[in-house]
């Protein structure tokens, strides 16, 4: 007997303390639909997430433009693309169809919209003043969008992951999470063989100094778990009372994970577009997402200390 839409719905759920509302309501349902469609037209997942790529680049270049029809056609089109990017993961869990390949693209995806959109608004500000100045943007735009898109937003959506993953492992185990750790990504890259295996090489290299740079980043974390892993090798071995702790002390980050992935951003972005102020966008990455990050991670790490006594000093 085949499932009905919610059942299906809430399967694509990762768990009720990490879906933003917005992604509940709008966005997974929307995605459904289309992974529902794609199936029964038996395309494949990565086509998908390529169709994704192509429509945020094409709602970047349509940020370029001051006017509010383009700004609109810019907003659809990655609305679609975010749809795009729901539905590719949920039709590979439908379907079966997971690949490797499909893991490189799907990291990949939201890194060519966001260079296009930040290379939009350099060249959309560059000829025009900076506010309250009669000294033009230039190569100052430039570099506001360099410093908001490579070392805000990227760090900011690395660390954003990592919390929730790691706040699955505590909720649902290991097989309701993705955490995973450089020893391992280095253990397989290492296994594979020099030749043939060049895209298995270049994803597990990427993979590896991504897992390597959250776990810098994070050393009350990786204390914790240290002792956690030593103690209780299969996570659903923790004390129920340890996990309680954990979620207490976790759940209330979660709003912040959330706002630091798309949809706050998005909004954002819409808004300062419309309104032909696109330098906030950039502007709102530096310096707010930057505290809310900064006061995550720094809760997020005291947490974990706090815990790590408790539990095993």
């Amino acid at each position: 007997m085949s499932k009905k839409f919610s059942e299906l719905l809430r399967e694509s759920f990762k768990s009720d303390d990490t879906e933003e509302w917005l992604d509940i309501h709008f966005t997974r349902p929307i995605g459904l639909a289309f992974a529902l469609l794609w199936k029964r037209l038996h395309v494949h997942p990565n086509t998908v997430t390529v169709m994704s790529m192509f429509l945020g680049a094409a709602a970047g270049y349509m940020f370029y433009f001051s006017d509010l029809w383009h700004n609109i056609a810019g907003i659809i089109l990655l609305m679609f693309a975010n749809f795009c990017d729901s539905t590719d993961g949920q039709l590979a869990r439908l379907t079966g169809q997971r690949t490797l390949i499909g893991r490189m693209l799907d990291g990949f995806s939201s890194d060519v919209w966001f260079t296009a959109i930040y290379f939009a608004i350099v060249f959309r500000i560059y000829d025009r003043d900076i506010p309250f100045t009669d000294v033009h943007w230039g190569l100052w735009g430039f570099l506001m969008c360099l410093i908001a898109g490579v070392v805000c937003h990227t760090r900011q959506c690395a660390l954003a992951d990592y919390y929730r993953q790691i706040h699955l492992y505590f909720l649902l185990g290991k097989k309701g999470s993705e955490l995973d750790d450089s020893k391992t990504q280095q253990d397989i890259l290492d296994s594979l063989p020099e030749k043939g295996a060049f895209w298995d090489r270049a994803f597990y290299f990427n993979y590896r100094n991504y897992c390597r740079g959250q776990e810098k980043r994070t050393p009350e974390f990786q204390a914790f778990y240290k002792h956690i892993k030593a103690k209780y090798p299969n996570a659903e071995d923790m004390p129920q009372e340890l996990r309680a702790d954990f979620r207490k002390g976790s759940l209330p980050l979660m709003k912040y994970t959330n706002m630091l992935t798309f949809n706050t951003r998005g909004i954002t972005l819409y808004i300062s577009c419309l309104l032909d102020v696109p330098y906030v966008y950039p502007l709102f990455e530096i310096v707010v997402l930057t505290a809310m990050c900064v006061y995550m991670h720094r809760s997020h790490e005291a947490m974990c200390r706090r815990l790590d006594t408790k539990y095993f000093s």
